[in-house]
């Protein structure tokens, strides 16, 4: 009997009984596949960053040591581990190798400071840490010394690239040094396999209301979902990948990292998302594919050295995590030459793309369909009705790639679902006859005036059309009589400067309607972004809020 994780939601008896009689799930565990890729290809070169470039095998063997080095310190099979390091390498030793001995991975973004990390023990109930000693500007000493006062519970720190003498903390190459893969040893590694059904991967999320939540992912659930993305956008063994964003995010570790190892591919790890280091990396790596947000790719476009570089390299881009609005996806594929992939998806399972053989328009409208044929998607009305096709509607989906619910949090999960156990995105879309999805909005994230339910998505795609415009955020501004009213963010094109008036006159020239006019236009130089680069609405409402506050008109 596989030992389950309390606190874990288990996927219901019948379910579980047929993803796995369909062989839906495949049985297999992380290790396993770090290990399938090293037994096919030893020698190819698999994992690449500023300092090293290592083979499957050579991996295989660091992973290895470091697993047996985990196991004499005493981590346990099920106990949970902050893992927070950047786009290096060691994170691939480090994922790996807890998954061999069974522990659980807690991602971190290398952004994470106290008040996070804090807040994602006490989620997780983890008991160890792997971290960065120091990364860019940042000591991570005084952060780890900070947040242990508070965490005792926390027995374990290891440290990531530090120089001398760690203690009182382990540090991750000296636990890889002198830890001697033995037959003994290997034996020992072998025994402690988790079974697929186990909780494998932790991911931190704010779900569909914002709140902080842990998703738990079994083996069988999270590589059934990476698996099917990575056939769906044609992901192979000749792809060399580009990780911009940060590993920890679940856009970049799903799609790119273990997309990467799923197909044979290899993973090129970069820490910066400088638009002269990226085009730098792409031209040197030759580099065939990027995993990233709309925000780096439209950034990367407005790079004024841009055409200085060779990127004929370049042959697709998967983006997800944010609206890619047309403009985007015309000059990728006709300024980058290359294929655009428009992609939907969330650490809960949510895994939708466009195909090779779509034509423009769909990937401009749409987010694909599902990449997992046997995960249910559907829209429902405010009754939990499901609605035909084309008819907007919350998004809810079911199946062996989607999570059963946040871990430890039983009051949260009873709105998370619907009765017949399909999860609520928070998400408002639409699904055409052939599949594919439109989204529209966001229920929590759609705005009330007066009563009227307006998608700030629909109007960032119609501001998004003007040619001066280089970003855009619509949110929600607070007001005393209407409750919300409209308020959108420009950032308008270097050098460029618009009015307010110019931006209502476009979009009456794009038939938008009165409740698509925003009512307050903030213009910037540039949009906060989030440590995962999404837009960070968040600040952007704070700012409203303030300032409102400031004229006295809240």
């Amino acid at each position: 009997m596989v030992k389950s994780l309390e606190g874990f939601t288990p996927y219901a008896k019948d379910d579980a009984e047929k993803y796995n009689a369909l062989r839906w799930w495949p049985g297999l565990t992380f290790g396993d596949i770090l290990d399938r890729a090293a037994d096919i290809q030893p020698d190819k070169e698999a994992f690449i960053d500023r300092n090293s470039r290592l083979t499957y095998a050579e991996a295989r063997e660091k992973t290895n040591r470091l697993a047996i080095g985990l196991m004499d310190l005493g981590i346990q099979p099920l106990e949970r581990v902050l893992i927070q390091i950047p786009n290096w390498n060691e994170f691939v030793f480090g994922y790996f190798a807890l998954q061999k001995i069974g522990a659980i991975p807690v991602l971190l973004i290398d952004r994470y400071r106290q008040f996070e990390i804090d807040h994602l023990i006490g989620l997780s109930g983890a008991t160890s840490w792997i971290v960065a000693a120091r990364y860019g500007k940042t000591d991570y000493f005084p952060i780890i010394r900070d947040v242990l006062k508070d965490h005792p519970e926390v027995k374990h720190v290891i440290t990531v690239r530090g120089e001398g003498d760690q203690r009182p903390f382990e540090s991750l190459e000296g636990l890889i040094a002198r830890s001697e893969p033995t037959r003994e040893n290997l034996d020992r590694l072998a025994a402690r396999r988790p079974d697929p059904h186990q909780v494998a991967h932790m991911g931190p999320t704010g779900g569909t209301t914002g709140e902080p939540k842990i998703v738990p992912r079994t083996h069988n659930s999270l590589i059934t979902g990476i698996d099917y993305c990575s056939k769906s956008w044609e992901q192979n063994n000749q792809d060399i990948n580009l990780l911009a964003g940060p590993v920890g995010h679940d856009l970049t570790f799903s799609k790119g990292f273990m997309g990467s190892i799923l197909t044979l591919g290899t993973v090129v790890f970069l820490d910066s998302t400088n638009d002269k280091d990226i085009c730098d990396t792409i031209e040197r790596e030759k580099v065939t594919s990027i995993v990233w947000v709309p925000t780096l790719a439209q950034k990367m476009l407005q790079y004024s050295d841009l055409h200085k570089h060779d990127l004929s390299s370049l042959r697709k881009m998967h983006s997800a995590g944010g609206a890619s609005h047309p403009g985007l996806v015309k000059d990728v594929t006709e300024k980058l030459k290359m294929k655009f992939y428009n992609g939907y998806g969330a650490t809960e399972g949510m895994t939708t793309i466009t195909r090779t053989t779509d034509d423009l328009e769909t990937i401009c409208s749409t987010v694909g369909r599902p990449t997992c044929p046997f995960d249910t998607y559907k829209v429902v009305d405010v009754n939990g009705n499901e609605l035909p096709p084309g008819k907007p509607g919350e998004l809810v989906l079911k199946g062996p790639g989607v999570f059963t619910g946040y871990y430890n949090n039983p009051e949260e999960n009873k709105g998370a679902f619907t009765e017949d156990g399909f999860f609520r995105t928070g998400d408002v879309a639409k699904i055409s006859e052939k599949g594919y999805i439109t989204l529209t909005g966001r229920i929590k994230e759609m705005i009330n005036r007066g009563g009227e339910s307006i998608s700030s998505t629909a109007i960032e795609g119609l501001i998004s059309r003007h040619p001066d415009v280089a970003a855009v955020a619509v949110i929600p501004m607070p007001d005393p009589f209407m409750g919300e009213r409209v308020c959108a963010y420009i950032q308008p094109k270097p050098g460029v400067r618009m009015t307010f008036d110019d931006v209502i006159g476009f979009l009456k020239g794009q038939k938008a309607s009165v409740l698509q006019l925003p009512e307050r236009i903030e213009f910037i130089d540039a949009m906060p972004y989030t440590g995962t680069q999404k837009l960070d609405k968040r600040a952007l409402r704070k700012d409203i809020e303030e300032k409102l506050r400031a004229a006295g008109k809240i």
